[in-house]
C-alpha cells in the first residue's frame, strides 16, 4: 500500500513539473531578454491581439528596465492594450498614471486622446446589446467624460494630429448631450410635469443652441408653457421657433424628428 502511494505521489509530481514546463515556458523565456527584445515581443503580441500577454511583457519591461524611453513607451502601450482589450477601468488608470508621471512627454497628447476614446467607445458599446434604444436615453456620464477629455486635448494641444478627430467627436457628443436633455424633457411632458419639462427643454436650448435637438426642444417648451397657462412665455417661445425653423412642421403635426445619431465609423 505504501509503495502504491509513493508511485502515485511520483506521478503527481511528474505531472506538476510537466505542467510547469508547459505553462511556464512563456513566462520564463523572457527572463534574459534585453529591453529592446522585450519591447519588440510585446508589440508583436499587441499587434496579434494577444492583449493580456502583451501587458505582461510590457510590465516586465517596465519593472526590469524602469529608466529610459522603453519603460515610458511600455506604460503608454499598456494603456492602449487595456483599451483594446475592453478593460475601461484599467485603461483609464493606465492613462492617468502616464499623464501624472510624464506630463511633458512628446506623446502625452495621445494619452488625452485615448482617454476620450475609452469613454467614447464605452458610450457607443452600450448600443451593441440594447436594441432600438437611442444612445441619448442612458446616463450621459461617459458622454460628458469623453467630451471633457477631448476638450482638454484640444485646449492643451491645438496643433496635435489627434485634435481634428477630437473636435469632430466633440460635436457629436454635444449633440448627444443636447438630445439627452430633450429626451428627459419629453419624458416629463408625457407625464404632465410641465414645469420640469419646460426647464429641461430650456436647458437644452441654452446650453446647446446649435444642436439638432433645439427644434424639438422649442416645441416641448411651447407645449409646456401652454399647459401651464403661461401664454406670454409660450408666444415668445413660438416666435423663436418660427424664426429659427421656418420650414418646420413639428409643432403642427406633433411629430417626432428623426434621430440624428448614428454609429461612429
Amino acid at each position: 500500500m505504501q509503495i502504491k502511494y509513493i508511485k502515485l505521489f511520483g506521478l503527481i509530481l511528474t505531472l506538476s513539473l510537466g505542467g510547469c514546463g508547459i505553462f511556464g515556458d512563456k513566462v520564463e523565456e523572457s527572463k534574459n531578454w534585453s529591453a529592446e527584445k522585450l519591447y519588440a515581443e510585446a508589440k508583436d503580441e499587441l499587434a496579434s491581439g494577444s492583449y493580456e500577454r502583451s501587458v505582461q511583457l510590457f510590465e516586465k519591461l517596465e519593472s526590469r528596465f524602469p529608466f529610459g524611453a522603453y519603460a515610458q513607451q511600455a506604460q503608454l502601450e499598456i494603456a492602449y492594450a487595456y483599451y483594446k482589450q475592453g478593460d475601461q477601468a484599467q485603461a483609464l488608470a493606465a492613462v492617468d498614471r502616464f499623464i501624472k508621471l510624464h506630463p511633458n512627454h512628446t506623446n502625452v497628447d495621445y494619452m488625452y486622446y485615448l482617454r476620450g476614446l475609452i469613454n467614447f467607445n464605452e458610450d457607443m458599446g452600450f448600443l451593441s446589446f440594447i436594441a432600438n434604444q437611442d444612445i441619448t436615453e442612458r446616463d450621459p456620464k461617459a458622454t460628458r467624460d469623453s467630451f471633457d477629455a477631448f476638450k482638454e486635448l484640444v485646449t492643451r494641444f491645438p496643433e496635435s494630429k489627434y485634435t481634428p478627430d477630437a473636435i469632430a467627436r466633440m460635436k457629436y457628443l454635444v449633440n448627444a448631450l443636447a438630445q439627452y436633455d430633450l429626451h428627459v424633457a419629453k419624458y416629463y411632458l408625457r407625464r404632465n410635469a410641465f414645469l420640469a419639462a419646460a426647464n429641461r427643454a430650456q436647458s437644452a436650448i441654452k446650453e446647446y443652441p446649435d444642436s439638432p435637438a433645439s427644434e424639438e426642444a422649442l416645441v416641448v417648451l411651447i407645449k409646456s408653457y401652454d399647459a401651464l397657462g403661461m401664454n406670454e412665455l409660450r408666444d415668445d417661445a413660438k416666435r423663436v421657433y418660427l424664426k429659427s425653423f421656418p420650414n418646420s412642421n413639428l409643432l403642427e403635426t406633433g411629430g417626432v424628428k428623426k434621430s440624428w445619431w448614428k454609429f461612429w465609423s
